[in-house]
């Protein structure tokens, strides 16, 4: 699904990932990074420490995650507008931490829940057609 997600993106998208720990936003993220082309899917990883990673692809990828802050001035304060622009997607771990800012903005937001040991529930809002899921 993410690498479906990922080949649809055109740039500009902000997505959220919402879910307990351990129900695969990290792992949703790698695929959307290798279908938006990033060049070492394996080097994707939580940036729980350094809050933002970035790949490189076909489009600038920010990977956020918000976890560890404790605010949402706190999210603004690490240049969240700077990631938004046409040639980037915004994926943001946690997002429900910073919904308010989010509510400002047009995004898409996924949610992932536990459905058994080896299995995900995943809901998402606001997908652009163009996405094609």
């Amino acid at each position: 699904m993410g690498r479906r997600i990922g080949r649809g993106l055109r740039g500009g998208e902000v997505i959220g990932l919402c879910g307990a720990l351990g129900s695969g936003k990290t792992h949703l993220v790698k695929g959307i990074a290798a279908g938006a082309g990033a060049a070492d899917c394996g080097q994707v990883t939580s940036p729980t420490f350094v809050i933002v990673n970035e790949y490189a692809g076909r489009l600038e990828i920010y990977h956020i995650d918000a976890y560890r802050l404790h605010s949402a001035a706190e999210f603004e304060m690490i240049g969240f507008d700077d990631y938004c622009h046409a040639g980037s997607v915004v994926l943001i771990e946690w997002a429900d931490k910073v919904e308010s800012i989010l509510r400002g903005i047009d995004h898409i937001i996924i949610e992932l829940e536990h459905a058994g040991e080896t299995k995900r529930g995943i809901h998402i809002r606001n997908l652009p057609d163009y996405i094609g899921c």
